[in-house]
C-alpha cells in the first residue's frame, strides 16, 4: 500500500509539479473543469477529502499534489 502510495506521488510530481491547478485536477480525475468546481462545492466524502488539499496562492486554487496522490491510492485500493 506504501509503495503503491509512493509510485504514484512521484509520478503525479514528476509530470504536474507540488501542486495542481484545477484544470490539471479535473483531466487527471477525466472531469470538466466546471464539472469539478460544481462538485467540489457539495458535501460528499471525496469532495471533502479533495478539498483538504487546497491551497490558495492570491486568487487562484491549487491543491497539493501529494494529498491527492494519496487520496487516489486509497480510493483505488
Amino acid at each position: 500500500m506504501l509503495y503503491q502510495e509512493i509510485a504514484i506521488q512521484t509520478s503525479m510530481v514528476n509530470q504536474y509539479g507540488p501542486l495542481l491547478s484545477l484544470v490539471q485536477l479535473a483531466e487527471l480525475l477525466h472531469r470538466s473543469p466546471d464539472g469539478l468546481r460544481i462538485a467540489l462545492r457539495s458535501s460528499q466524502p471525496y469532495a471533502d477529502r479533495i478539498n483538504e488539499a487546497r491551497v490558495k496562492v492570491g486568487r487562484r486554487v491549487y491543491f497539493r499534489t501529494a494529498t491527492i496522490a494519496a487520496y487516489l491510492a486509497t480510493a483505488s485500493a
